[in-house]
């Protein structure tokens, strides 16, 4: 085999990663289930689609070796083949912000729909958690924080948040998370705080980019 030959089948092999990463719905599938692993239905209510699609794409994930699966009773349970994949993940949006306008255009609208809510860096928050200046909830499907979550968070789902208000410390700040920079939980549960007299912030980060900067 010459340098040529070598050259051509390896490339042919990357665009196969490439090609598997080609459509936004696997990007977002892939983005879930870097959180944890997941059910087909799971997925199919995360994303907005019907089950068929979700494993029409997760098809093309497995055959490109991103996920793999295993089956739970009735169930079969997805999850990445690898965490080296969601290392990239964290690469490819950082890649993005920082080459596409349109992605910081879409953030500043996000935002410029949410005033009010403030954003808090990863490296602001673990100061401000050394000094026990605020109480760090992760808003996540608690098998998400089972998973892995960022030290010292408190697991609250979003969706038990108001029934558990009267827990929460009146005399800390609160910073909310969820699935990352992307996730729109943790906003909504800055507005629930807020609204019910709690001073609170969304991280702009979540678990993904702690274990980056904390070299897990």
């Amino acid at each position: 085999m010459d340098e040529r030959n070598l050259k051509d089948l390896l490339y042919q092999e990357f665009a196969r990663i490439g090609k598997s990463l080609s459509s936004p719905k696997r990007l977002e599938i892939l983005d879930i289930l870097s959180q944890g692993p997941k059910s087909v239905d799971a997925l199919a209510k995360s994303t907005d689609m019907s089950v068929a699609n979700v494993s029409q794409h997760l098809k093309t994930l497995f055959n490109a070796r991103l996920v793999k699966f295993s089956k739970e009773g009735n169930f079969v349970i997805y999850e990445l083949a690898d965490e080296v994949i969601a290392d990239f993940l964290t690469t490819l949006h950082a890649l993005s912000e920082k080459q596409l306008i349109q992605v910081q255009q879409i953030k500043e609208a996000f935002f410029n729909e949410h005033l009010g809510i403030e954003g808090v860096t990863l490296s602001d928050l673990i100061t401000r958690m050394d000094m026990g200046e605020v109480l760090l909830l992760d808003v996540r499907p608690k098998e998400e924080f089972e998973k892995a979550h960022i030290p010292g968070a408190v697991s609250m789902p979003i969706e038990e948040l108001e029934d558990q208000l009267a827990t929460l410390p009146t005399h800390f700040d609160i910073v909310a998370y969820c699935r990352g920079p992307y996730c729109l939980m943790s906003a909504e549960a800055v507005k629930i705080l807020k609204a019910n007299g709690i001073n609170a912030f969304r991280l702009e980060e979540g678990v993904l980019e702690w274990q980056k900067l904390a070299g897990e």
